[in-house]
């Protein structure tokens, strides 16, 4: 097992990632936020409310496990199980919504998991890990974004640096 992060490390990691989400969305701005077409047809705000969806489990995950709850329900339908058909289901959810609330719900739902981290204590955090299947990697704020980092931060600044040179 890799060297873990005492939980401040974590939370400060984490913290720092998001005021890189953050930075992001502010450089791409709200005027821009609901253009169609960044990956998949879908806007800069699909991706917040998807990101968010996906977070709202964990935390919700987190809640359960912090509390000694044997399972936890997630955000969608619980019949949905592929990915596919769950994010179909959180574009569905979100696609009409205004963007200040799909904003403030992805502020909110980072605000969640740093509270739910923050909640354990340092063994239980290492329970979690175990528990998660991350015993041999590094566990770290930028875990969290890891799916930003891979599925959709490329897109999304491949289209930011179009919109630039459009404008």
């Amino acid at each position: 097992m890799g060297i873990s992060l005492s939980k401040t490390q974590l939370l400060t990691e984490l913290r720092k990632e998001q005021t890189a989400w953050e930075a992001l969305l502010d450089e791409i701005g709200e005027a821009h936020m609901t253009q169609p077409e960044v990956a998949g047809g879908w806007s800069i705000k699909d991706i917040v409310a998807h990101l968010t969806g996906w977070r709202r489990r964990s935390v919700r995950r987190f809640q359960a496990f912090l509390n000694h709850e044997p399972d936890f329900s997630p955000p969608w339908p619980p019949e949905l199980r592929e990915d596919d058909e769950i994010n179909a289901w959180i574009y569905e959810a979100n696609r009409n919504r205004p963007l200040a609330d799909v904003l403030s719900d992805s502020r909110e739902v980072f605000q969640q998991l740093v509270d739910t981290l923050d909640a354990f204590s340092e063994d239980e955090l290492q329970d979690l890990r175990r528990i998660l299947g991350l015993e041999e990697e590094q566990v770290s704020g930028s875990t969290f974004f890891a799916h930003f980092h891979e599925e959709h931060e490329p897109d999304m600044r491949a289209w930011l640096d179009k919109v630039k040179k459009e404008g």
